[in-house]
């Protein structure tokens, strides 16, 4: 290695990624982070130490070779390391951009207990994208000879598309059914363009279609065709239905006009395109000041949104403080810069309106109590410190329950309290013979990589299950 190379592998931040300026992309749904270029991609792969042990994969929840692809980066042999990569990953352009890598692999990575870690996450976005802008055709991975074996998956997200793939590869026929009328469940209709081009998506999911996966759009399960007809049809089902059921405060207010869940709200404005409207068909209404109740990454992606829909002015309204909120700290940090408004340590009351419409949201101060059993820091009410926010749109973003379709229809199908499925965290496997379920919706809101982790999983316990079947 020359002095050069060793001075960049010491390097104790990471490289830095281009971004648009905050100014200007606040008016505009392009990516807000512009990626690598070879240069700074292979200087920041230098910076791996190429560990015996590597902790970071064990961080992965698909188990991607990260040491192995983050080598051919160093040694600019992109080809290889995409393919490495997609040995595990069949999205790989999609969580290099939406995959929480700081409490995942690079909080696992050894250069970061003393610097900041590798920039994992930026090196597989990298990789991804240099096979698509090089024009290359994408290198499909070899699939085995049929096994006669059919496989139904419900939902079309990062959980049933991950565990499509790795069925299609062992040679069984898949066939996916997605209620909306694209694949891709919360990575179309969630993320905003900004953060994930609806593209990208596209494309990645054309490599399953190229492997003969089939997908069935504007499928209902539970409503066009059950669960038990399916198996009637199936050798195996596999359920990733996500947790797509909003939920609200129960607050004075709620019904009028103006009060979205932000699922409504992202999914008319990324699915049906809202933004492009009169080009597309489903107008969406933002008016001039926006609040979004929540502090995760959902409610980060319904301020932005709003804001770059036109919005005067967009605000966070959540209860306890910056350092508790879920959401992601680069996404509030972006949020920041863009110029939204954080009213933290604040509660909703209830949402006045006149002739039917929100006119503003009232709202209470909070303190954080001690913390409980928990650990973590209760917000309390401070009496006297009502006070209103004059707005006109208020989005919900206090998190979403469990896809209730297929459990209600399906009997047998043992779900708990909350109307989660119940299924085996390592295997996948439900209280009926042959039906499997992963991500969300037996979880509750996860990330992207955990439910494709939950789908990874499924499969191999399907494959185990249909050997078994005659």
């Amino acid at each position: 290695m020359t002095e050069d190379n060793k001075a960049k592998k010491l390097t104790t931040k990471k490289t830095p990624i281009p971004e648009q300026d905050p100014a200007v992309r606040a008016k505009n749904f392009n990516e807000v982070t512009l990626g690598y270029n070879e240069e700074q991609a292979v200087a920041e792969a230098e910076r791996c130490l190429q560990c015996k042990k590597p902790m970071c994969v064990e961080g992965c929840p698909v188990n991607v070779p990260i040491p192995a692809f983050i080598k051919a980066i160093a040694e600019r042999d992109f080809r290889k390391a995409i393919n490495t990569i997609k040995e595990a990953n069949v999205l790989p352009a999609v969580c290099g951009r939406v995959c929480p890598q700081e409490i995942q692999c690079e909080q696992r990575c050894i250069v970061g207990k003393k610097n900041e870690p590798v920039g994992i996450g930026r090196l597989e976005r990298f990789a991804a994208d240099w096979e698509r802008e090089c024009g290359m055709e994408c290198l499909l991975p070899q699939v085995a000879p049929s096994t006669g074996k059919k496989v139904a998956v419900v939902g079309a997200g990062p959980a049933g598309l991950t565990c499509a793939y790795d069925l299609a590869k062992i040679g069984h026929k898949v066939t996916v059914y997605e209620a909306l009328h694209g694949a891709g469940g919360v990575l179309m209709y969630g993320i905003p363009e900004f953060r994930l081009p609806k593209s990208i998506v596209t494309q990645e999911v054309e490599v399953l279609k190229k492997m003969g996966v089939e997908i069935v759009t504007n499928a209902v399960i539970g409503k066009l065709i059950t669960i038990d007809e399916l198996m009637e049809e199936y050798d195996a089902c596999f359920i990733g239905t996500g947790a797509g059921l909003p939920k609200f405060m129960g607050i004075d207010g709620e019904n009028l006009n103006g009060v979205y869940s932000a699922n409504e709200f992202l999914t008319r404005v990324n699915l049906m395109k809202a933004y492009t409207f009169p080009n597309s068909d489903t107008p969406i209404k933002v008016g001039s000041r926006v609040a979004v109740v929540g502090g995760g990454n959902v409610a980060m992606d319904a301020v932005r949104t709003a804001l770059r829909l036109g919005a005067k002015e967009a605000i966070i309204i959540y209860r306890r403080s910056d350092e508790e909120m879920p959401a992601r700290r680069e996404e509030i940090h972006h949020a920041k810069e863009e110029g939204i408004r954080f009213e933290l340590l604040t509660n909703p009351k209830r949402i006045l309106g006149e002739d039917g419409w929100v006119t503003g949201i009232e709202c209470v101060r909070m303190d954080l109590s001690e913390p409980d059993e928990s650990g973590r820091r209760r917000p309390v009410e401070k009496s006297g410190s009502e006070f209103v926010i004059p707005v006109d749109i208020v989005i919900m973003s206090i998190g979403t329950g469990p896809n209730p379709l297929v459990p209600e229809s399906t009997e047998g199908l043992a779900t708990n309290k909350w109307g989660y499925i119940v299924a085996d965290e390592e295997t996948g496997r439900t209280s009926k013979e042959g039906v499997y379920a992963g991500g969300d919706i037996v979880t509750g809101s996860a990330t992207v990589i955990l439910a494709m982790g939950a789908g990874r999983k499924a499969a191999q316990s399907i494959q185990e299950y249909l050997l078994t079947k005659k």
